[in-house]
């Protein structure tokens, strides 16, 4: 059996700006914003939600991505799912990065609008699946065809909330299983749909709040379990740390493992992702992962 990824394939295209976005952004000119970052050096890196986090996949591309499958082909990722868009380019990201790791972002969407040609009983048996950002028509009906499936899945709104309004999102987690949101996405989904992180528990079997250097919560059960953060050695790069974070649940709910182990793994590997540069050129065994989790929090695991 294998997890099903709904979401998109990217090029990010990857700066950092030397300075602070905030020495340069005058709050009182916000409404005639007209600002220029100088950024050296520029990286191109293959990215998307669904190539970050994937283990089997299921999304659209352009005619330019040959080079992405033929990383994803020695990596032994399965792409048999993935459906080429003629006269479309694959998703692009700009993303450029401050010394406070704030981030402004700007995103062609290309082929990943064309997601919703894909459907979910292309993908044979799933265990279980996550609808992470991606085309908005692509998200609402894979969420459906999974809920219609009876597979059950993490609804990872991410980038993709500007896209729905509050009625859009409660769908979403009347379908969902499990719905995972970093601490501003919490916010907005709160104001959105009128529902805290408890309340949202109550409709799941747990909401997944991530928050950044202060760990995440995991509100499941009527409790809260407070995870702590891994330390990276170094901070490289946060772009696609939310990614690794979630394939982590990923893994931990494929196996079965008690919460507080699953969100262990899952920050641990969003800190190994942040020491690296890119969002897929980090490297663990499973050795080195064992010890250095038994190092972070004090415990081995097992898994």
């Amino acid at each position: 059996m294998s997890a099903l990824i709904c979401g998109s394939f990217a090029f990010d295209n990857i700066m950092v700006f030397q300075d602070r976005f905030k020495n340069h952004i005058l709050p009182d000119k916000i409404h005639i914003l007209n600002v220029s970052f100088l950024v050296p050096e520029m990286r191109r890196e293959f990215g998307g939600c669904a190539g970050n986090i994937a283990y089997n996949l299921k999304t659209t591309v352009g005619e330019d991505f040959a080079p992405y499958a033929a990383w994803m082909d020695e990596l032994g990722i399965r792409r048999d799912c993935v459906t080429e868009v003629a006269g479309s380019l694959t998703a692009q990201a700009f993303i450029t990065t401050d010394l406070d790791d704030n981030q402004i972002t700007a995103f062609h969407p290309g082929a990943m609008s064309h997601s919703a040609q894909n459907a979910v009983s292309q993908a044979g048996p799933v265990r279980l699946g996550i609808i992470a950002p991606d085309g908005r028509d692509g998200m609402l009906a894979h969420a459906e065809q999974m809920q219609a499936a009876g597979i059950p899945f993490v609804f990872d709104p991410g980038q993709g909330m500007p896209m729905f309004d509050g009625e859009d999102l409660a769908r979403f987690v009347e379908a969902a299983t499990w719905v995972t949101v970093n601490d501003y996405e919490s916010e907005l989904m709160t104001e959105r749909t009128g529902l805290s992180p408890e309340a949202l528990a109550e409709r799941v079997e747990a909401c997944i709040v991530t928050r950044g250097a202060e760990g995440s919560h995991i509100y499941t059960g009527g409790q809260r379990i407070e995870v702590p953060a891994a330390r990276p050695a170094a901070i490289k790069d946060p772009t696609g740390c939310g990614d690794a974070y979630r394939a982590g649940l990923l893994y931990g709910l494929m196996h079965g493992l008690p919460w507080e182990t699953t969100g262990r793994i899952a920050s641990l590997l969003g800190a190994i992702k942040i020491e690296h540069a890119g969002t897929q050129n980090h490297r663990v065994t499973r050795d080195a992962f064992a010890a250095r989790y038994a190092r972070e929090f004090g415990t081995a695991l097992d898994w």
